[in-house]
């Protein structure tokens, strides 16, 4: 799974959540012939991120290359089961990568585009969020 190797703080503040924004940044597709964009606001979680990558691995055998656009660096923490309230923040659990509307997550080279869509199919099935097909304008 992706995380970070050393991080500043081990402990994040949550931030808030600015809804109809889109993306700024990684909206082009710069290395391969297929992409697969978000479509909403969620956290993908590096156990998602490797999932959608197994899918697709699994669906493509050899060919293809796989490029993964997003690295989850954002921690989440999480307090005890029956744990009161109070008592500060909880321990780090797991990372995530907050993505917004237009953001590419994944890139594919090398192999049709009804192989891409299905390969994209099978991962868009393991991602919280909804997404779209896309591909590079010639």
């Amino acid at each position: 799974m992706l995380l970070p190797k050393k991080v500043k703080y081990r402990k994040q503040q949550k931030g808030r959540k600015r809804h109809r924004t889109f993306e700024s940044r990684g909206t082009e597709i710069n290395f391969g012939s297929f992409a697969l964009k978000s479509a909403g606001m969620k956290y993908i979680s590096s156990k998602q991120i490797e999932a959608c990558r197994r899918a697709i691995v699994r669906y493509l055998k050899k060919g293809g290359k796989l490029w993964i656009r997003i690295f989850p660096d954002k921690i989440i923490t999480t307090k005890g089961v029956e744990t009161c309230m109070g008592g500060g923040k909880g321990a780090p659990d797991h990372y995530v990568f907050p993505v917004k509307p237009g953001r590419i997550i994944f890139e594919l080279e090398g192999i049709s585009e009804k192989n891409a869509r299905e390969a994209f199919r099978k991962a868009s099935d393991k991602l919280p969020v909804k997404t779209k097909f896309s591909k590079r304008e010639q």
